[in-house]
């Protein structure tokens, strides 16, 4: 259910800072303001007049890997006109299969997606879709496709969730891959625990054991070229990917860096608001390889948590990486920036492969925005998610990112 108005500002997520917000307040009509968001609804129809998606609301409920058996609950589909997040749909929609799978070190199983090439055959639903974002277009049970297809794991920031990355996972997985992204307990956006989060390691083991479900599944047997598995993610799931590939952490050096620079990094000045203090952490857990053999190569996007790193922090990494920053200047984000304006880090990986995309900043990743998320959002005192750079164009920049990991998996 939606929040009652006077609840959506005292929401328990309202306050905290991250990546993204929950959108909930707006998922639904608001009664007490039905004129006003009739008005912002009739705008947001304009420009994609004819174009009519199923919006699917989220749910606790998902698809088990390797049954194929429907297991949601009775889930609500709404008529919503929109637009596609993404245009690398040319060759047809993405297939989706929600999915979730029991993990020993959490109490909770952990929900995600599969996104795969499909044939068609699905029920054509929009992932992501509320007041402030245009969703993905997708088709859930669509027909798996011919591979081998290569695999990708992909990870969501902090305070994210899968549904925010879906023009991502999506654009890849209609390219020719088979993709696999997952909510991460403790750091995504209806379940969000700062200091839990912080055990970075955790997010790993969920790609991991996603990637164990995978190969098991009977439906993609055959289908997956294990000779291409890349670790992907954006933000802090940046970082879970250059985890994953090889890179260990150095919580010494993190830590002296927030020292240092203080609340001119956001997460260093989320960590600071939340009372955390980081030289009280494991340093033993923080500072392990999570590396995973099966990982041939690695792409990030604006990535986080590589200041202090040195060269032998880097030594295991696979030698295949793809760093993509987004903006440049006053519009890059101290807290992801690898350059040498910020951590260096990309100085580390001589053989790595650097694109800037430029205009763009840190929320250009997120999904594009509606005529009046921008107004949502300052009203409900939220970050300004969907502002950006002049002359941002975040569908461009969504492309543009699908095309450099697509080239990168040579599809």
């Amino acid at each position: 259910m939606p929040l009652a108005p006077q609840q959506c500002n005292q929401h328990k997520y309202k306050n905290q800072r991250s990546e993204q917000r929950d959108w909930k307040c707006w998922h639904e009509w608001r009664p007490s303001r039905s004129l006003y968001v009739l008005k912002w609804v009739l705008r947001d129809l304009k420009p994609v007049l004819g174009r009519r998606f199923l919006q699917v609301r989220p749910n606790d409920e998902h698809r088990n890997f390797g049954t194929g058996v429907f297991q949601m609950k009775n889930m609500s589909l709404s008529i919503v006109l929109a637009v596609t997040a993404t245009s690398a749909m040319a060759d047809g929609l993405a297939g989706y299969e929600p999915v979730t799978f029991p993990v020993a070190y959490q109490n909770e199983p952990v929900s995600g997606a599969i996104w795969y090439p499909s044939t068609g055959g699905g029920t054509e639903v929009s992932i992501g879709e509320n007041g402030v974002f245009y969703g993905t277009a997708v088709q859930e049970g669509g027909t798996i496709g011919e591979g081998p297809f290569p695999v990708i794991l992909v990870s969501h920031g902090l305070g994210g969730n899968i549904r925010t990355l879906s023009w991502l996972t999506a654009g890849l997985a209609a390219r020719g891959a088979v993709v696999v992204s997952v909510d991460h307990p403790n750091s995504t956006t209806s379940d969000f625990d700062l200091r839990a989060g912080l055990d970075h390691w955790t997010r790993v083991q969920d790609l991991q054991t996603a990637l164990d479900k995978l190969e098991a599944d009977p439906r993609f047997a055959g289908q997956l070229d294990l000779t291409r598995v890349m670790a992907a993610g954006f933000s802090y799931g940046g970082w879970t990917a250059l985890s994953m590939g090889g890179v260990a952490g150095d919580l010494a050096g993190y830590a002296a860096h927030c020292d240092t620079v203080g609340r001119a990094s956001s997460h260093c000045a989320d960590l600071a608001e939340g009372g955390i203090d980081l030289h009280s952490l494991d340093a033993a857990a923080w500072d392990a390889s999570y590396k995973d053999q099966r990982i041939t190569m690695v792409a990030v996007i604006d990535p986080a948590l590589h200041y202090g790193l040195a060269q032998q922090h880097v030594d295991s990494l696979v030698d295949d990486v793809l760093l993509i920053g987004l903006g440049d200047g006053d519009d890059r984000l101290l807290a992801t920036d690898f350059s040498a304006d910020g951590s260096d880090f990309a100085a580390l990986l001589p053989g790595a492969r650097i694109d800037v995309i430029a205009p763009a900043n840190h929320f250009a990743a997120l999904l594009p925005c509606k005529p009046m998320g921008a107004e949502i959002l300052e009203e409900e005192g939220d970050d300004p998610v969907c502002d950006g750079p002049e002359g941002l164009d975040r569908v461009a920049v969504h492309e543009e990112i699908i095309a450099k990991i697509a080239t990168q998996l040579g599809l």
